[in-house]
C-alpha cells in the first residue's frame, strides 16, 4: 500500500467516533455483554454475516433491532419454520393487472430487500428455504426467472438458532455456515446483569437509543476499515493459523489431530483479515496487529472447523480448538511446546 494512502491517526481517531459511540450505545441498551456487542460491530464495519447461537430469551432479537436503530438502517425480522418456502423470504412473482386492462407478472419483493435480515431460529426451516439465502449472503444479489435484482446497499444476514431444542431442525449445511463471518455464543447473563435488569427495567424492556449512526458516517467508516493495513508478518500469521488448522500440517497441535476431520478454508483466511482490520479501526490503529488477529479468530473458525465425535464427548467444540490454535502457534515462527490433549 502506498504511503499516501495510509490513514493517519488523526484523521482516524476523527472517523472512528460514532462507532465507538454506537458501542457504547448498545452496552447501556443491552446489559452485560461488551465483548459480543464489540464482535458483531466488527462483523459489520467489515460487511460480514454473523451466526447467534444461545438459548431463547437471551435478547439476541433485541441486540438486532438495536443495531438496526443505531445504524439508522431498514430492518427485517422472518421467524423461520419448517413450512416457510424461498417464496417467503426473496419474495414471488404475482399475476397484475396493468392499466391498459393487460395482465403481467409483477415482482414482488421479499423481507430480504433490506440492510439487515433477522433469520430467526434459522435452522427450522428446510434445506431448500435455507438454500434461498446462499446467493443473497455471498453475492448480495437474488435471481428470479432469470432476472438478477441486487439487494440495497449494505445488506447483513443476522440469523440465531437455538442449539438445544433440536427436533424438527436442519442443521445449516458447511457451504451454508461458511458464509457467516462469526458464529457467536451468546450465553446467560450473570447475577449482577440478571439484578440490574430486573432493577431498571420493566418488563425487560430496553431503553430506547439516543445516538445514531448517519449513513455517510458509516460509508465513511467502511472506508476507513479498508484502508486499514496488513503487515506482511502478520498476513504470514494469518495463514499459519488456518493452515495449522488441518490435523496433516506440520504445525498442527495435539487438539487439532485429535478433533478435527476438516480444517478451515481460505475463506476463513479471508474473515479473520477483513475483522482484523475492524476491530483495529475501533481500537484507533491505521495497522492491524496480532492481537487484532487474536481477538477475532475464535468467532471466525467457530463454525469453520469440522470436528469428529470424540471432540464432543471430551467436550470440545469449534471456538475452544481455535483458542489452542491461538494459545500453540507463536507469532513469529518459532515452535511453541506442543498442547496435550488428556486422556
Amino acid at each position: 500500500m502506498a504511503d499516501e494512502q495510509l490513514l493517519q491517526p488523526e484523521a482516524l481517531a476523527e472517523v472512528v467516533v460514532p462507532a465507538l459511540k454506537a458501542l457504547e450505545e448498545l452496552d447501556r441498551i443491552l446489559l452485560g455483554r461488551p465483548h459480543l456487542h464489540r464482535l458483531v460491530l466488527v462483523a459489520v464495519l467489515a460487511r460480514g454475516h454473523v451466526l447467534l447461537e444461545g438459548l431463547p430469551g437471551l435478547g439476541k432479537t433485541e441486540l438486532v433491532k438495536a443495531l438496526g436503530t443505531l445504524l439508522e438502517l431498514d430492518f427485517s425480522r422472518v421467524q423461520f419454520t419448517p413450512d416457510l418456502m424461498p417464496g417467503d423470504i426473496v419474495g414471488s412473482h404475482i399475476l397484475q393487472e396493468m392499466e391498459s386492462g393487460q395482465r403481467e407478472m409483477a415482482f414482488r419483493p421479499g423481507p430480504i430487500f433490506t440492510n439487515i435480515l433477522l433469520a430467526d431460529e434459522i435452522n427450522r426451516a428446510s434445506p431448500k428455504t435455507q438454500s434461498a439465502l446462499l446467493e443473497a449472503m455471498q453475492e448480495r444479489s437474488v435471481t428470479l426467472l432469470g432476472t438478477t435484482r441486487m439487494l440495497p446497499p449494505p445488506f447483513f444476514v443476522l440469523a440465531s438458532q437455538n442449539p438445544v431444542d433440536l427436533e424438527g431442525t436442519y442443521p445449516l449445511p458447511e457451504a451454508q455456515l461458511d458464509r457467516f463471518l462469526f458464529k457467536l455464543n451468546v450465553t446467560s447473563p450473570d447475577v449482577g446483569t440478571l439484578a440490574a435488569i430486573i432493577g431498571s427495567r420493566h418488563r425487560g424492556e430496553p431503553p430506547k437509543a439516543d445516538f445514531s449512526i448517519s449513513r455517510p458516517q458509516l460509508d465513511a467508516l467502511f472506508e476507513a476499515c479498508d484502508r486499514i493495513y496488513i503487515p506482511k508478518a502478520v498476513c504470514t500469521y494469518i495463514a499459519r493459523l488456518v493452515h495449522a488448522s488441518h490435523a496433516a500440517n506440520e504445525e498442527a497441535n495435539d487438539v487439532v489431530k485429535s478433533y478435527v476431520d476438516f480444517g478451515a478454508s481460505p475463506r476463513a483466511a479471508i474473515a479473520i483479515a477483513e475483522s482484523a482490520r475492524a476491530h483495529a479501526l475501533l481500537r484507533k490503529s491505521p495497522t492491524v496487529g496480532f492481537d487484532d488477529v487474536r481477538a477475532v479468530t475464535p468467532a471466525a473458525l467457530n463454525h469453520r472447523l469440522i470436528l469428529n465425535y470424540k471432540a464432543r464427548i471430551d467436550g470440545y467444540n469449534g471456538q475452544k480448538v481455535a483458542t489452542s490454535l491461538l494459545e500453540n502457534l507463536s507469532e513469529t515462527g518459532v515452535a511453541i511446546a506442543g498442547l496435550t490433549v488428556e486422556g
